[in-house]
């Protein structure tokens, strides 16, 4: 791996604690224009969340109904009754966004493929980036705020589900997480900065509980508006 790539790893936690992991459940409180925009407001405004930390799976709890949950992986999205029964379900589930911009409505099948592949991919950050096939290069530092973070260009393989094949992971000096920007290919390639605070630690890792996704302009910069996605989350338990 990159230098940089083991720097925030360590900084979070570290490799080894993290492989003795298996699954994260949290409470997730979530806003922003995103939800309405797609016509899924309040779907996942207050929500339990599950994560596999071995395999890219994720679950989303209530669903729509206080009986229903998403369970979402890369090639198949599905609604579930709480008892198993699949209400529906999808496969191939990325190309069903085809021609979509941002402001296309989703169906619940949508929002259950988005939900998932993003917090699975927040939730497993920086660990992912010692999964086979995933490469990292530093690029230039970036100044804002006052501060010189470093920043990681990560190329992802075609297997693992994400917002983009090549993102940008900002850290400080010490390996925390500050910043992440990606195109949202799902919604048209819609470029987001996604800036995170609030790092706490849980079971020996240092995880991010508050989340503020805005467009991110030409220059790089975040536009001041409009909050698109924010994400509070608590009750974080590793197993």
């Amino acid at each position: 791996m990159n230098d940089l790539a083991t720097l925030a790893i360590n900084a979070h936690g570290g490799l080894d604690r993290w492989r003795q992991l298996k699954t994260v459940s949290a409470r997730l409180k979530q806003g922003g224009v995103l939800w309405q925009l797609k016509g899924q407001g309040g779907v996942l405004d207050d929500v339990g969340l599950t994560v596999d930390l071995r395999r890219e799976w994720a679950s989303h709890r209530p669903f729509g109904q206080a009986n229903r949950h998403s369970s979402f992986q890369p090639e198949r999205v599905a609604i579930e009754k709480n008892g198993g029964e699949v209400v529906e379900e999808r496969a191939s589930p990325r190309e069903s966004f085809a021609g979509h911009k941002f402001d296309t409505p989703w169906d619940s099948l949508h929002l259950a493929y988005f939900a998932g592949y993003a917090m699975w991919s927040y939730m497993n950050t920086p660990f992912f980036f010692a999964l086979p096939g995933v490469e990292s290069d530093e690029l230039e530092s970036w100044q804002e705020n006052g501060e010189t973070l470093r920043r990681l260009k990560v190329t992802f393989p075609e297997n693992i589900a994400t917002h983009s094949a090549r993102q940008t992971f900002y850290f400080d000096r010490q390996g925390r997480l500050k910043r992440h920007d990606y195109e949202v290919d799902v919604a048209g390639g819609t470029s987001a900065a996604h800036y995170v605070s609030g790092l706490t630690e849980v079971s020996g890792i240092l995880v991010p509980t508050k989340h503020m996704i805005y467009p991110r302009q030409p220059d790089g910069t975040a536009a001041p508006s409009p909050l698109v996605v924010s994400i509070d989350i608590s009750d974080i338990e590793f197993k």
